[in-house]
């Protein structure tokens, strides 16, 4: 059935109803479509179940029922998750969620891609889902920065297997940049009859599933411990907020990851 919108005179001046859903802080840019293609929205009483359909201010829009609030204001934060929190909005296995943490900010915000249960790290909460859909999106490659730590030392040839790409169930990966910061390759003997925690750094534009940690499993080192420790031009700064805070990102901030990915 035809929706009927209030700007039908001029059907190319509203908003895809897909962006306005994202904006109001409904569900990424991602599960937004799927809500719509699932035909759970309404718009002034008639069920949508096409992507691209427009619609303007005055248009009424329902999601299961429930009304949709119009985004006012966009909110950017950088939480530093803790290992053992999901990164999703609810978990049918009641454990704790990083929106759960996010509870004092004035609008419902939600996380930009996702940190396993047992991944620490920066990870970007927001409500601006068109911002959130380009810097997931693989096409716009956005840098993301781990710090890992496996039982070394790692031999050269493993490392130079994770610079050049790896095959993965779901195909190679991309040339990864990888630095070691545990000063294992500084002239040292190695005893590579002993295990000692290795420190390394790994740069990766992907979004694979789990990816580091099946990186550096198909190598033959397990990870032990997984950090995100940079996103684009966001850096973690440990010594200002501990594991389970976050902060509000700076004018600049929101600028830099914006125009990162074609927003003005």
């Amino acid at each position: 059935m035809e929706v009927k919108s209030k700007h039908e005179k001029n059907p190319e001046s509203g908003e895809r109803l897909q962006k306005v859903l994202a904006q109001a802080g409904v569900a990424s840019r991602r599960q937004v479509e799927k809500l719509i293609q699932e035909g759970r929205v309404k718009v002034n009483g008639f069920t949508v179940a096409v992507l691209g359909t427009k619609v303007c201010a005055e248009d009424e829009i329902i999601v299961d029922g429930v009304p949709v609030k119009k985004a006012e204001e966009l909110h950017y934060y950088l939480l530093n998750k803790p290992a053992g929190v999901i990164s999703s909005a609810r978990d049918p296995r009641g454990r704790a969620t990083v929106v759960d943490l996010m509870k004092n900010v004035p609008v419902r915000v939600y996380p930009v891609g996702r940190l396993d249960y047992d991944t620490s790290g920066l990870l970007i909460m927001t409500n601006d889902g068109e911002l959130a859909h380009r810097l997931m999106h693989p096409s716009y490659g956005v840098n993301k920065t781990y710090r890992v730590w496996v039982k070394g030392p790692m031999e050269r040839e493993a490392l130079e297997q994770l610079r050049k790409g790896v095959e993965l169930e779901d195909g190679k990966t991309a040339p990864a940049k990888v630095i070691s910061r545990s000063g294992f390759r500084q002239g040292k003997p190695m005893d590579h009859k002993q295990h000692f925690p290795e420190i390394l750094e790994v740069t990766i534009h992907e979004g694979k599933n789990r990816q580091v940690r099946r990186m550096f499993e198909s190598v033959g080192y397990p990870v032990v411990q997984l950090e995100r420790i940079a996103y684009g031009p966001l850096t973690l700064d440990r010594q200002r907020f501990s594991a389970g805070n976050y902060r509000s990102l700076t004018n600049e901030e929101v600028k830099s990851l914006r125009l990162l990915v074609g927003l003005s």
